[in-house]
């Protein structure tokens, strides 16, 4: 399985062509195992201005896994990899981020993202990326 970050699925439905969405294109075509969190979900809905473009949106979206990702236990794992990542002076600027990540290490799936505020995950906590 791979995560499909709030970065590329912007870019994607506006239409934006680069290695990501691509990449993303032709992993939809194969009917590879490609999803989203629901906070992901949040982020790129809040995002749509238009009602029909955010029905459809939401519509194309729901049709793949979404992934709940915010238990307790997410929470605090979350949090543990922040700190983690502070302690070698890193710091993420997003929970939102920091709980995706935290969630794909758990789970040992992929992230396809456009987002620098994953690189410390990749190069400390072993977060499997998506490379185009």
């Amino acid at each position: 399985m791979v995560i499909v970050d709030t970065s590329v699925w912007i870019d994607f439905l506006r239409g934006t062509l680069n290695p990501e969405t691509r990449w993303l294109r032709a992993a939809l075509d194969r009917h590879e195992d490609v999803g989203l969190t629901s906070l992901i979900l949040c982020e790129v809905l809040q995002g749509i201005p238009h009602q029909g473009q955010f029905r459809q949106s939401r519509e194309y979206l729901s049709a793949l896994p979404v992934f709940d990702t915010i238990s307790e236990e997410m929470a605090v794992a979350a949090v543990e990899n922040y700190r983690a990542l502070r302690a070698l002076s890193f710091t993420v600027r997003s929970t939102v981020d920091c709980i995706t990540a935290t969630f794909c290490i758990r789970e040992g799936y992929g992230l396809l993202h456009r987002d620098r505020d994953f690189t410390p995950f990749r190069n400390h906590l072993k977060l499997v990326v998506v490379v185009t």
